[in-house]
């Protein structure tokens, strides 16, 4: 009697199917048959509609708003795969929520991120695969094996395809702890960098304090790794304008976009906001100076490679850079 060959398996909840479908597509695979419902009161329920004994399987699911629903909507599909035999079950979590909350910062306060880490290896994942952690630390908090993919490269492409690079070009981190992403982002442009000294009174609140770096005269891009509210990255574009730049781009992985975040964008001097399908965007939402960019690809080569057992290590830099510059072992 033969033993039949393990099947990738992919599937997707609630939180960005069209992600989840465009991902599919770049594998040639259909999306599996499972049912997500809700209770009356609230209790999250799911059925596996098909066999996944022995496969492997990658569940898409971005931990974006309604962040509790969707995280625990993850677990709960997690725990049935593995109570289904599942061989393995990978994460596949373009937007990690909790992120932010990655280290005490005052007294008695939790290390949110970490719970989640411990929560999701409870139910039973094998591995994690995100995108752009807020903190790349987080990726030491799991116990489990953890891809963390980059959106630079991306980010870097759509500039680099509508010509803005070179020493006219300004890559600006609205803070300091962003300035290894703006780096990043600078080495594919080659363009210098500029970082905005601010200081937060409060969540969701920022104040421009400062601009160390020169910005006149040039076209700024502002690099972030998620937009929520959208305060601190247009205040930044309006002191870099002030400053004496003469347009400013901005750009982000994760485009949250909670209130009132899309009026203050509309109503901000930045010129064209890019930013991944990582978390839904509604079309109510889909202004004119927003351009969505897709992770798909990517995160399909992702999971090509790690079913293959591959390195994912190529995935880290720009299409644009001579591939010879860089040896790996697949």
């Amino acid at each position: 009697m033969g033993i039949e060959e393990s099947h990738l398996k992919l599937y997707s909840l609630s939180s960005n199917r069209p992600l989840a479908e465009k991902i599919a597509n770049y594998l040639d695979v259909d999306l599996g048959k499972v049912t997500v419902n809700t209770f009356s009161d609230g209790e999250t329920a799911i059925s596996i509609e098909e066999s996944i004994r022995g496969d492997h399987v990658f569940i898409v699911q971005s931990t974006s708003y309604p962040t509790n629903d969707n995280l625990m909507e993850l677990c709960i599909m997690i725990d049935a795969l593995r109570r289904a035999s599942a061989k393995t079950i990978t994460a596949v979590i373009p937007y990690y929520g909790y992120a932010r909350q990655d280290r005490k910062a005052k007294p008695r306060e939790p290390i949110t991120a970490k719970l989640v880490a411990n929560i999701l290896t409870t139910a039973g994942a094998d591995r994690i695969v995100a995108l752009d952690l807020h903190a790349a630390q987080i990726q030491g908090f799991f116990d489990i094996p953890m891809d963390h993919l980059l959106g630079a490269p991306l980010l870097a492409s759509w500039f680099i395809d509508n010509k803005l690079t070179g020493n006219d070009v300004v890559v600006v981190s609205p803070d300091h702890g962003g300035a290894t992403r703006a780096r990043k982002l600078s080495d594919f442009l080659e363009a210098p960098i500029a970082i905005v000294d601010k200081r937060r009174p409060k969540a969701n609140v920022s104040e421009v304090m400062n601009i160390i770096g020169d910005v006149e005269g040039k076209t700024a891009i502002i690099i972030d790794d998620m937009i929520d509210t959208a305060g601190t990255i247009t205040n930044a574009a309006q002191a870099i304008l002030d400053r004496g730049a003469k347009a400013v781009y901005a750009c982000a992985t994760h485009g949250i976009f909670s209130p009132p975040a899309i009026e203050r964008i509309e109503n901000s001097v930045i010129e064209k906001m890019i930013v991944t399908d990582s978390v839904y965007l509604p079309e109510d939402k889909r202004i004119d100076k927003i351009e969505l960019i897709s992770v798909s690809e990517l995160i399909g080569q992702a999971i090509e490679r790690i079913y293959e057992e591959r390195s994912v290590s190529p995935l880290f830099y720009n299409k644009f850079k001579n591939k010879q510059e860089y040896q790996f072992d697949d």
